[in-house]
């Protein structure tokens, strides 16, 4: 079981059966919702529990997915694929020590400009 949170701690939760892995996603819009460059787990939506969800919100963030951040604090927690049954996690919001290890690197053709890929994982352009 990993415990994770927001910054400010109105969005907290535990996930049991979270993928060992953080998979690091490049992409433009991602880039743009969390600052920098998406480092996320993955697990099945049943086994996410919220202890508090109080500033848990969901924005349609494209035609194939929506994003759950914190109202309060901003701080960007979730990515869902419409209809999954899955979450992606921010790697950053859950509690150390996680154990997870790199994974891969996709759609690493929209890589910024500003940064050089690190060579711990395959990367994947798209």
């Amino acid at each position: 079981m990993t415990k994770g949170r927001c910054e400010c701690g109105e969005v907290a939760f535990e996930v049991t059966g979270a993928r060992d892995t953080i998979t690091f996603c490049h992409c433009g819009q991602c880039r743009r919702t969390s600052g920098h460059y998406w480092a996320s787990t993955r697990a099945e939506t049943a086994n996410v529990v919220f202890s508090k969800e109080a500033g848990l919100t969901w924005y349609q963030s494209s035609d194939h997915a929506r994003r759950g951040f914190c109202k309060f604090c901003g701080s960007s927690l979730f990515y869902q694929p419409n209809g999954a049954d899955h979450l992606g996690i921010a790697a950053g919001c859950l509690d150390l020590p996680t154990g997870m290890t790199p994974g891969k690197h996709i759609f690493t053709a929209d890589a910024g400009d500003y940064y050089t890929i690190p060579a711990d994982a395959p990367h994947i352009p798209d």
